[in-house]
């Protein structure tokens, strides 16, 4: 999906909402931690009950790396679920990457080309090399953090 495509599901929905989906199993509902990917089954859940309303959904990757390789599966396969169902909605990854040129090309690919994201957060406070591979992608877009929420 690209800007204009974003734009209109803005303007036809009426909403700005994007939902994030921070999992923490600690807080997943009992009855799908019986389930073999209850991160997957939870975020399926959150999405069927919401894309009617939502325009965005943003996965904090943090809360998928906590979890190794089945955080980084439920990852994938909540963005396979996105796109293959509702196509129409934006995704971010909200990863806030950044880092030295060769490094930052490798998480862009891992993000835009391997997890197919629309988007991802980039923190660019490593400077101009550290944005320019997420930019390279086109039909993508770069998110950069400029003023964040924290207090630090």
């Amino acid at each position: 999906m690209n800007k204009q495509a974003l734009i209109t599901q803005i303007q036809q929905k009426k909403s700005f909402l994007c939902i994030g989906l921070d999992v923490d199993l600690t807080k997943i509902p009992a009855h799908l931690l019986t389930k073999e990917d209850p991160i997957f089954e939870f975020n399926k859940q959150i999405i069927d009950a919401t894309h009617h309303l939502a325009v965005a959904y943003k996965p904090n990757t943090a809360f998928y790396e906590a979890y190794g390789i089945k955080g980084w599966q439920a990852l994938e396969k909540t963005i396979n679920y996105l796109n293959a169902n509702y196509p129409e909605i934006f995704t971010i990854a909200d990863a806030k990457r950044g880092d030295i040129g060769n490094t930052s090309t490798m998480y862009a690919k891992a993000f835009f080309e391997d997890l197919n994201f629309d988007s991802v957060t980039v923190a660019p406070y490593m400077g101009s090399d550290s944005v320019e591979p997420f930019l390279a992608f086109k039909n993508k877009t770069t998110i950069l953090l400029a003023l964040t929420s924290n207090k630090g």
